[in-house]
């Protein structure tokens, strides 16, 4: 009677599949982290006085100030603005990264058996 389902000499082809779907998802994810490092996402503060621009890699790549926004009086609420603003901007790089990578696994991570 022959064992079903045991390690080594009874997967040798699904373990291969499994190898090649892996590799596969590696580079896909490799491919959506290039992508995602291309786009910009711009969060605003104020009602637009202060504007944010962050790369999907989480570099500042501008920051746009309006000059009605600056009160040399309350230079406070300009910085708790920038704060908000790159802060948001940094969010939208997160829930991007969160759908991006969501997408390749298939919700893999709490499920896996081991």
């Amino acid at each position: 009677m022959s064992r079903r389902g045991g390690f080594p000499g009874g997967m040798p082809g699904n373990m291969n599949n499994l190898m090649k779907q892996a590799q596969r998802m590696q580079r896909q994810m490799e491919e959506s982290q290039k992508e995602l490092a291309e786009k910009e996402f711009t969060a605003t503060a104020g009602g637009g006085a202060v504007e944010v621009t962050v790369s999907g890699s989480k570099e500042f790549k501008k920051v746009h100030i309006d000059p009605d926004a600056v009160d040399p009086d309350d230079v406070e609420m300009l910085e708790d603005m920038i704060v908000a603003a790159a802060n948001e901007a940094m969010k939208k790089v997160d829930d991007e990264t969160q759908k991006a990578m969501g997408g390749l696994t298939g919700g893999l991570g709490g499920g896996l058996p081991f």
